[in-house]
């Protein structure tokens, strides 16, 4: 007999120190990790394998073998399972259940997750799509943004992004007023919201991170936690960003996972474009609505937003808004006279249901 645990429920818990045991492990990054995990067959096993046994992993060196088994990694991982019990926070660990099938495309799987909120299923190829972009986004791609989230939540699609300022936010707020379902990745601890002006929306999203509690945000991070939005999305939209962005970063990930890329145009010479510009000459799907993303991937028709009961130039132009539209648009596709065509978006406006950014008018 070993001195594993026979219960179930107590083998999951010892793998899970186990795994967190090797996360506060000094020199052990998540590609070593999961080394370890895949060549012992566990977490708990590679914690207990004999020096000899550790030196004939391939991904190891002398330095990260020597640190392995450590009474303070154990330690660490023992104190982080409690703080994380008291702020109501979840852990999931590699290879254990609720551990998102999706992150099975990275190379360099995270051994532990930390979540708060309820977590949706990321099966291998899951319903869900990340969303980026710059932090500096102009107000169309911003209008842009809310109307493609919004459109995919109500199709039943999770929208995932970084919780950043601009394209990140819009596309988080317009996922949960539609009703539906949103992720933030972050790049620093679930507890440690940034910006920290988005800590009420952050309240409104299930949010997660590779990074134990109290991790403030730090520049390196953010390129980690894009692979995370490209691996739990079956395709990632970069609607502004430039050719050196996160945005870009994110693509390539998703491009390494198997994924879709998606890209929305945008206005010659403007640098924001320039990074979608670029997938767009690489083989990106050109995308302007939810449904270019939808028929790309097979997954149906977005439904109709529900119309208020208006009156019939209201209505009329509400519909026309399919996309961000100008009043020359708007009257080639309504044939309304200029002075009705301005009435209407006017009520449309102190209704909350339309906006203009930019010379453009787009539903809210």
């Amino acid at each position: 007999m070993t001195g594993a645990p026979s219960h179930p429920h107590a083998a999951q818990a010892a793998e899970l120190i186990a795994l967190l045991t090797l996360r506060f492990t000094p020199h052990l990054g998540p590609r070593r990790i999961e080394a370890l995990r895949t060549h012992f067959g566990s977490a708990q096993a590679a914690l207990t394998a004999s020096l000899a046994e550790l030196r004939t992993v391939p991904a190891l060196d002398s330095r990260s073998v020597a640190g392995i088994g450590s009474a303070k990694a154990a330690d660490l991982a023992h104190q982080e399972l409690q703080k994380a019990e008291r702020e109501g926070v979840t852990l999931l660990g590699r290879g254990l259940p609720g551990y998102p099938p999706a992150l099975d495309a990275l190379g360099d799987p995270p051994p532990v997750v930390w979540v708060r909120g309820s977590l949706p299923e990321l099966p291998v190829t899951p319903r869900s799509i990340g969303i980026v972009g710059t932090r500096t986004a102009s107000p169309h791609a911003i209008s842009l943004t809310r109307g493609i989230a919004a459109d995919l939540a109500r199709a039943d699609v999770t929208v995932i992004s970084g919780l950043a300022r601009g394209v990140d936010t819009a596309a988080h707020e317009a996922a949960v007023d539609a009703g539906g379902t949103s992720i933030g990745v972050l790049g620093s601890a679930v507890n440690h919201i940034y910006p920290s002006e988005n800590v009420p929306l952050a309240r409104r999203l299930t949010v997660l991170s590779e990074y134990p509690l109290g991790t403030p945000p730090a520049q390196h991070h953010f390129p980690m936690r894009n692979r995370l939005i490209a691996a739990l999305s079956s395709g990632t939209l970069v609607v502004e960003g430039e050719r050196k962005s996160g945005s870009l970063i994110t693509a390539t990930h998703a491009l390494e996972c198997g994924r879709t890329v998606f890209a929305v145009p945008g206005r010659a010479g403007d640098p924001r474009a320039s990074g979608p510009h670029k997938l767009l000459r690489e083989g990106a799907v050109l995308t302007e609505t939810a449904q270019d993303i939808l028929d790309e991937l097979n997954w149906g028709t977005a439904p109709a937003q529900p119309l208020p009961d208006l009156p019939p130039e209201q209505a009329q132009v509400l519909k026309a808004l399919g996309t961000p539209a100008t009043l020359d648009d708007l009257q080639a596709v309504t044939g309304l006279a200029l002075p009705d065509l301005q009435t209407a978006l006017v009520m449309l406006h102190l209704m909350g249901l339309v906006e203009e950014t930019g010379g453009r008018w787009a539903r809210r």
